[in-house]
């Protein structure tokens, strides 16, 4: 049985991070990843491009079941300042986007040749194609009834360490190789897991409207929506595809979005709609004419054949004017479903944060197991919030380890 002082399972970017910043410690790291090669999930990130963190990422942009203030500690050591260094030390070009989000100029391998870097120089031992991983309690030490550590019985190898962090992640893109292991890893310790489900994820409508959403597949349309009134309410544009809706507005709200609920969709995210239609400079207008040049034409044309009669808005009694206004700022879709962890960017749910430190992201009830990244209940909004949260965790953990 081969002995390290720290085991990270899963070399993706909070494993590769963690074991990182524990080898740069003294510590000796083994890296076990069950593909042939690390950091399959940052290739795709960003459409290539990597989406590594964003600059304004704080508590607020995260949703888990537990305490909102769980994040607050591993940010505050860690935050997008402190990865965004690391890039520029590591001599990657950069520019933001928008809204904050910061991406490589050219290539998302960029960021994973910069961890595999790291790795290498705090002399972290990576070992790929390594499966059939199963842990327990070490053995009590001779004469002391203690058990210290993890035993690791792999197809790699037996292996030994004091410490082991889970970076294992969630359920998105199965194709990647995405498994529960995490999690039942989590169970079997006697962890809580908060039910995972997919997020960052397009959403299908039901009701009458399903098959007439459909028909404007490939239509993008400026809007707000929102979950509920005590959610976030997120301007970005709605996409209609084949099946349903996606887009930045729809991924964003479903991290909000319970099972069962209805979407509000704000038509007219810059000014309140009453006004807009009580203006009395469109009264020889129809809505539909009032509208032109706001949506594109094939949805105007339908959501007003269905929503709005054709006569000038002067026409319109001031109950029907009210009546139309809150339909276009807070036009409610019933959602029956999503398309699954195939489509989702993350996964909703994990280790419960009531069960980890915030400070060292290590198990409250078994010492030296810790839990960072996607595998635990923290999710991010849409925007390399999720990247921050897998450097922060990893620092967090790599540093107590």
């Amino acid at each position: 049985m081969e002995g390290f002082d720290v085991i990270v399972l899963g070399a993706g970017a909070a494993g590769l991070f963690c074991a990182a910043t524990a080898g740069a410690r003294g510590r000796r790291v083994l890296l076990l990843e069950h593909h042939a090669r690390p950091g399959n999930k940052i290739l795709i990130s960003g459409g290539g491009r990597c989406n590594f963190t964003n600059r304004d990422a704080t508590a607020a942009q995260y949703v888990t079941s537990g305490s909102p203030h769980f994040v607050k500690s591993a940010l505050a050591r860690f935050g997008p300042a402190d990865f965004l260094a690391l890039v520029e030390r590591h001599g990657i070009a950069w520019h933001e986007k928008k809204l904050g989000q910061l991406f490589c100029d050219q290539s998302s391998r960029q960021i994973l040749q910069l961890l595999e870097s790291e790795c290498a120089d705090a002399g972290v031992d990576l070992r790929l194609n390594c499966r059939d991983v199963t842990v327990s309690r070490a053995a009590p030490a001779t004469g002391t009834g203690v058990r210290t550590g993890f035993d690791l019985a792999t197809s790699l190898g037996a292996f030994h360490a004091p410490a082991l962090v889970v970076a294992t992640g969630g359920l998105s893109f199965p194709k990647l190789g995405a498994t529960p292991f995490g999690y039942e890893l989590a169970r079997q310790f006697g962890l809580r897991v908060v039910p995972p489900r997919p997020g960052l994820v397009p959403l299908i409508p039901g009701g009458d409207m399903a098959a007439e959403l459909s028909e404007l597949a490939g239509i993008s349309l400026d809007c707000e929506t929102q979950a509920g009134p005590d959610t976030p309410a997120f301007r970005e544009h709605l996409l209609f595809t084949h099946r349903g809706l996606s887009g930045p507005a729809i991924l964003q709200v479903s991290n909000h979005l319970q099972p069962g609920e209805s979407l509000r969709v704000n038509l007219l995210p810059d000014q309140p709609a009453l006004a807009f239609l009580g203006d009395r400079s469109r009264g020889a207008l129809t809505v539909r004419q009032a509208l032109r040049g706001l949506w594109p034409d094939r949805f105007l044309q339908r959501w007003t054949a269905r929503h709005a009669t054709e006569r000038p808005l002067a026409q319109w009694s001031r109950r029907d004017l009210e009546a139309l206004a809150a339909r276009l700022g807070s036009w409610t879709l019933p959602i029956v479903g999503d398309e699954g962890y195939p489509k989702a960017e993350v996964t909703l749910g994990g280790v419960d944060t009531a069960e980890l430190s915030s400070k060292t992201l290590e198990s409250r009830q078994v010492p030296g197991l810790h839990f960072i990244g996607e595998v635990v209940d923290v999710t991010g909004w849409l925007g390399g919030y999720n990247f921050q949260w897998a450097w922060a965790s990893a620092h967090a953990a790599g540093q107590a380890v």
